[in-house]
């Protein structure tokens, strides 16, 4: 009886040893004062970026706050733990790569449990009376499948770094702004690229006279990438049958990615449908692409992902995210490499994804949920077969398109813009017949992204704002950085990104009247770029 229990007792044992989770019961919390807020929190330091501290909390929510609001004794020790993480990590990642491959971390289990499978093996053949081996087979097969139960929750399920995540997007900050929660990884974007020019190269049938406007992927309609992706035991295929409508990936450019086949079973790229780089307007005037955008390598590095699924799982190009050469790949169109899903983006079909390889939901209208929405501003119009789009430029005042194209030997154009109001005026001229006809609908207001991306050290001395925190009236010095005349427009927008103030022109002293406290973003558009600052009205 003793040998039984002892069994017992060490097969429920090798179960907590496999799958116990980190007790925060037992974790003593550090208490955070909140001097501006007057409060305290209690938790963990998990990082400091772009002035924030990051608090992990006992139910392991990440809330942030900004450094200065601490107290002066916490803001010292957030540094001093940023410092020793970031010089532990420098130190040790090179040695812990060199000792320990990193699949044989991920399989130490494994290891572990074919030892104890031996041991006990052992233990019955040199210990067990052959009449109460029939005693220990049970328990023994109780055991395995308790910690085999165990194995399968943690090979399905990963977590995703919001960090690692975010290093992706940065490249393409700050037209596109990025945050998170325990659960999604948000990020906000006008669907528009600013690396390449959108609809040249359009030919064939595919052609709706659709134009990019620009959409407001922002706030409750950001898109959602899931931090803890799980696998699904049966993928779901990326055909003509599901997810013909929607996005099934966000390009790191902030640019939604739809499924290569049209309802119909075309493939959307070999029919002429697309761009020279992959993208077209759908009925709702939204800009996206339909295959892995691979150029935009160009403006990021090889080692880092050009695109999120919506089932949380990252695409890579022809590198491995350690820099080496793409290694065979699955029926998902991705693998398992170093113990992480991936996918990866090819010049040739599938292109992206064969199969979502991660657990999604799908509608009844075949779209993934949840995913953020376009909005249309008028009617889808008829296809315009034979025409090839020769041109799509931006106007001078960064408010419309002009879209010229080919059809029956003569060159038409649509030319568009819209207001601060909301108003979208479509004017259609046509070479065969000397016409021109000219359409208004009333849509929705334009949004602003408005990105941290420019609040770190790197771009601190560009421009200086002072005093900050302020009462609503600050002096914005140039440091010498431009000239005045450089400088087009000043804009300040609040935290949900909605425009307060807007001037055309360089003013070194500027008022916000009857405004609230809280945190504002100054952006100064100039001759080669812009730049946000961050604000604080107490």
């Amino acid at each position: 009886m003793k040998k039984i229990f002892f069994l017992i007792f060490l097969s429920v044992l090798c179960n907590f040893i496999f799958a116990h989770d980190i007790n925060y019961e037992k974790v003593i919390l550090k208490k955070w004062s909140i001097e501006k807020e007057h409060k305290t929190i209690e938790g963990s330091f998990y990082m400091l970026k772009n002035g924030n501290v990051f608090i992990e909390d006992a139910n392991r929510k990440i809330i942030s706050f900004p450094l200065y609001k601490l107290s002066k004794e916490d803001q010292d020790f957030a540094k001093k733990k940023n410092d020793w993480v970031k010089q532990l990590n420098n130190q040790r990642i090179e040695e812990i790569k060199k000792t320990i491959p990193e699949q044989t971390i991920l399989n130490y289990k494994y290891w572990l449990l074919l030892i104890l499978i031996i041991a006990l093996a052992s233990y019955v053949f040199l210990y067990v009376e052959k009449n109460k081996v029939k005693y220990f087979i049970p328990v023994f097969i109780v055991g395995i499948s308790m910690t085999l139960y165990s194995f399968t929750n943690d090979a399905f399920k990963t977590t995703t770094s919001p960090t690692t995540i975010d290093d992706a997007f940065d490249p393409f900050k700050p037209y596109v702004n990025t945050f998170w929660d325990s659960t999604y990884f948000y990020v906000e974007s006008k669907g528009i690229p600013t690396t390449h020019e959108m609809m040249v190269g359009i030919s064939n049938h595919g052609w709706q006279q659709q134009v990019p406007i620009p959409q407001c992927y922002t706030g409750t309609n950001s898109w959602s990438i899931p931090l803890n992706p799980v696998m699904a035991s049966v993928p779901i295929p990326v055909d003509s049958i599901h997810f013909t409508r929607g996005a099934i990936a966000l390009a790191v450019n902030g640019v939604p990615i739809f499924n290569v086949h049209t309802n119909t079973g075309v493939d959307s790229y070999l029919d002429g449908q697309l761009d020279n780089y992959g993208g077209h307007c759908g009925r709702a005037d939204d800009y996206h692409y339909h295959i892995a955008p691979l150029h935009l390598y160009a403006h990021t590095i090889a080692t880092l992902p050009i695109a999120y699924a919506l089932d949380g799982y990252a695409v890579y190009g022809s590198s491995e995210p350690d820099g080496t050469t793409m290694k065979p790949l699955d029926a998902n169109h991705g693998h398992s490499y170093t113990g992480v899903y991936h996918y990866h983006g090819t010049s040739t079909a599938p292109y992206m994804i064969a199969n979502m390889a991660g657990v999604v939901t799908e509608d009844g209208t075949h779209q993934l949920i949840p995913q953020a929405a376009a909005h249309p501003v008028r009617p889808s119009l008829t296809p315009l077969n034979g025409a090839l789009i020769t041109a799509c430029n931006p106007n001078a005042t960064d408010n419309g398109y002009t879209i010229i194209y080919t059809l029956s030997g003569q060159t038409d154009s649509i030319q568009y813009n819209w207001n601060t109001a909301g108003l979208y005026t479509f004017n259609f001229f046509t070479a065969g017949n000397g016409t021109s006809t000219t359409s208004t609908y009333n849509g929705f207001v334009q949004c602003d992204v408005v990105s941290s991306i420019n609040n770190v050290n790197s771009n601190m001395n560009i421009i200086n704002v002072s005093p900050n925190p302020n009462n609503g009236l600050f002096h914005i010095n140039l440091n010498n950085t431009f000239e005045q005349k450089n400088i087009h427009t000043i804009s300040i927008y609040n935290i949900q990104g909605d425009l307060l103030y807007r001037t055309n022109k360089y003013q070194e002293d500027i008022e916000l009247k009857n405004i609230s406290s809280g945190i504002y973003y100054l952006k100064l558009e100039h001759s080669k770029g812009q730049i946000t600052k961050k604000i604080v009205v107490q």
